[in-house]
């Protein structure tokens, strides 16, 4: 899990960065469930001058998400704030019920995905998702966020409004893809397609020294493109079984080692995995791939991708942290009527990459696990599996619908000027950079210039005026940071 903290009625809060979903949810006081338990809670309790329910609190909210967990509450507004952006009257989740498994006291999900995502855009009105509201309002120095995922160090940087340039050090080497829209629904009154996920195209695959021409579950619907979702709220790497086969196929000694679509291979392999979109590619190494050594064979190691089977949607591949860590991910949003949305890769390996963004080596990869002891609790079969062929289950899109890029509104205002071109900058100079020495920092009503890291300010999650005695606060320490109108927030990564 990454994390970043935000401020909620003025309470403190532990939000979860994801982009494969689009709402904002926190847990209330009013679930009791083992998933609730011992974690910070909006206090349903607390007269907060600037909450405002939505329909006397009766408007359900419910989302669920790919492990099969759920969540489910009400609508409310509040005021909500990162770092210095601010948001007032932002519509948000209160869970009641929920059995996402929380940990670290984070107490519930940032969704960073477009409005047709989200479920709370659908129940009330001007109830965008956090972001597109900062976007629409105009209220960034540019309707961009960039995230930056950290190998070893325990923190990363989520760029709202700029990219962080302690991560991009030459805008050139950023390869720029556009972003995919989605036809309407099946059954849907929709005419027109519209921009859904944060996915593009995934435009080959290579083991080593083979190439790997994706295959998509969709062919007729995608134009023979394999889809491919970046998301930040995802720990590892996702693919369809006939992609992920043929991968595996070019490892040596590799094996299916469930019906889950997970394979195990060598600890000491030496292979690579090259994912390319557009015509720039982007190399993993074992240490970004293996997961961890089997129990019952701690030669064999648990690795990415994993197998999964197709769902309807036409996004074949999901790609997480596993991929992310490797990259400085950037996401233009779009404007509207001017702009289409774009996902910008800077690659953080093996060139651009700095301490502590080095990858392991494999010597040192293998050492680690050896000090460990670290294992998989796994059961290897007793014979070679053979890869099953899934049955793909109808589109679940209207493809009468053209898809031709639209660009259109639920995008960022029409007031910024756009500075991409055919999924390329205009201008490199033109994307606002958050550069270090020009970083202000408040603390304690000291404004500082800093070049590294800012400093850490402590935090009470979950605590509020006039709190009972006994309430439930934890402390927490967090770095917290702006420029101008664009904001660095402190991501953390949780073990």
């Amino acid at each position: 899990t990454y994390y970043t903290i935000m401020t909620v009625g003025n309470i403190s809060f532990r939000a979860a960065i994801d982009t494969g979903s689009a709402d904002f949810w926190l847990l209330s006081t009013g679930c009791t469930d083992n998933a609730c338990n011992n974690l910070p809670k909006y206090p349903l309790l607390y007269d907060s001058p600037s909450f405002t329910a939505v329909n006397g609190n009766s408007t359900q909210f419910n989302a669920s998400f790919a492990d099969t967990t759920r969540v489910s509450g009400f609508v409310a507004r509040e005021t909500v704030q990162l770092a210095s952006l601010s948001v007032s009257q932002q519509a948000f989740g209160l869970a009641n019920t929920s059995n996402v498994t929380l940990v670290d006291d984070v107490s519930g999900v940032l969704g960073l995905g477009f409005p047709r995502l989200s479920t709370i855009h659908s129940l009330a009105m001007n109830a965008t998702p956090v972001f597109t509201t900062l976007a629409q309002q105009g209220s960034l120095v540019y309707p961009v966020f960039g995230v930056g995922l950290t190998r070893s160090a325990p923190w990363g940087s989520l760029t709202l409004g700029a990219v962080d340039s302690t991560f991009v050090k030459n805008a050139s080497l950023i390869g720029w893809n556009e972003v995919l829209p989605f036809e309407p629904f099946v059954g849907s009154t929709g005419n027109a397609s519209s921009y859904l996920q944060w996915a593009i195209t995934m435009s080959n695959i290579t083991v080593g020294n083979q190439s790997i021409q994706p295959i998509p579950s969709y062919p007729q619907a995608n134009r023979n493109k394999s889809i491919a979702l970046i998301d930040v709220g995802t720990e590892g790497i996702f693919g369809p079984y006939q992609d992920v086969e043929r991968i595996f196929s070019n490892v040596d000694t590799s094996r299916l080692v469930d019906d889950s679509g997970q394979w195990a291979i060598p600890c000491d392999t030496q292979a690579t995995i090259t994912f390319a979109f557009g015509d720039q590619n982007y190399t993993l190494l074992p240490s970004d791939f293996l997961i961890g050594p089997v129990s019952t064979n701690p030669s064999l190691c648990l690795s990415w991708p994993k197998a999964s089977a197709p769902t309807g949607d036409g996004i074949d591949w999901q790609l997480g942290s596993a991929f992310l860590r490797t990259v400085y991910t950037i996401f233009g949003y779009g404007i509207a009527n001017k702009e289409p949305p774009v996902i910008g890769f800077y690659p953080l390996q093996p060139s651009n990459a700095t301490s502590p963004l080095q990858p392991l080596a494999q010597q040192s990869l293998s050492a680690l696990f050896s000090s460990l002891s670290l294992t998989v609790a796994t059961t290897l079969p007793n014979s070679l599996l053979s890869t099953p062929t899934p049955t793909v289950p109808s589109y679940i899109f209207n493809t009468s619908v053209a898809t031709s890029s639209p660009v259109q509104s639920d995008l960022a205002a029409s007031t910024y000027a756009p500075i991409f071109r055919s999924g390329r900058l205009a201008d490199i100079t033109d994307l606002p950079e958050l550069v270090p020495g020009q970083v202000t920092i408040t603390s304690d009503g000291v404004v500082i210039t800093s070049t590294v890291l800012p400093p850490t300010q402590s935090a009470s999650l979950g605590s509020y005026p006039g709190q009972p005695s006994g309430a439930l606060t934890t402390r927490a320490t967090w770095p917290i940071a702006a420029i101008v109108l664009s904001v660095v927030a402190c991501i953390v990564r949780l073990f």
